[in-house]
């Protein structure tokens, strides 16, 4: 792990400029969604939505995938090349696999929405603040906060499993969707300690990422997602 988050921080420093500017819509992204959530009156979904970057993050690190497979073979790597995946043979199927897992964290929000309707709903909160107050200071809040970080920590589970080897693998190789997520979930089963902590790196990353207005997220987005590509290459042979 150590050595693939090493690789993937010195695949960001060769291509800083590049890879800042292909996931810059990233925290923009996010800063569209917090404020949709906020003049909504849906604030119970701020945090779903956050934690929710973790689930559709490996649909956006495909380009970044790409640039450090080609910086492997020595070619010359700009923002463009990052547009290179629609060449894949195997494209077709990572769409399949991506919009899989937008539908995975479109089950995610609805499972969010319910634990607060169960808990602390129906009425929607005034303001962050008595949100905040009522999710701490409360039981039906700390339920809430139970209930939510298990049923996350199984969506998380689920996506880690399905998606860490399968789209660097589909980008690499002429394979199928099927093959793809069967390798990718042998290789969590054949790794479980060195999986979670590599989940829990992610999750944490992106946490760190978010809280500042998502703006984390252009220095963290890019590493993980090269660091992603290295972990692969020392987990598929």
């Amino acid at each position: 792990l150590r050595e693939a988050l090493a690789r993937g921080i010195d695949d960001f420093r060769a291509y800083r400029s590049d890879v800042v500017f292909l996931v810059l819509v990233y925290p923009v992204i996010g800063v569209l969604l917090a404020w949709l959530t906020v003049g909504n009156n849906v604030l119970p979904l701020l945090f779903p939505l956050a934690a929710g970057f973790a689930l559709i993050g490996p649909v956006a690190a495909l380009g970044l995938y790409e640039m450090s497979r080609r910086r492997e073979q020595g070619s010359t790597v700009d923002w463009v090349d990052a547009f290179g995946v629609a060449q894949s043979p195997a494209f077709g199927a990572a769409v399949l696999l991506g919009i899989g897992l937008l539908g995975t964290f479109a089950l995610w929000l609805v499972a969010a929405y319910a634990i607060f309707y169960s808990t602390l709903g129906p009425a929607q909160p005034a303001s962050i603040t008595e949100f905040a107050r009522d999710v701490f200071t409360t039981s039906g809040g700390w339920s809430m906060i139970v209930a939510g970080m298990s049923v996350g920590l199984l969506f998380a589970v689920f996506v880690l499993a399905i998606s860490v080897v399968s789209f660097p693998l589909l980008l690499d190789r002429d394979v199928g969707l099927y093959r793809a997520v069967i390798t990718s979930v042998r290789a969590v089963a054949k790794n479980p300690l060195a999986m979670a902590a590599w989940g829990l790196v992610v999750a944490c990353s992106l946490a760190i990422g978010s809280l500042p207005a998502f703006i984390g997220l252009i220095l963290i987005m890019p590493i993980l997602g090269h660091a992603t590509w290295q972990l692969y290459r020392r987990v598929v042979e």
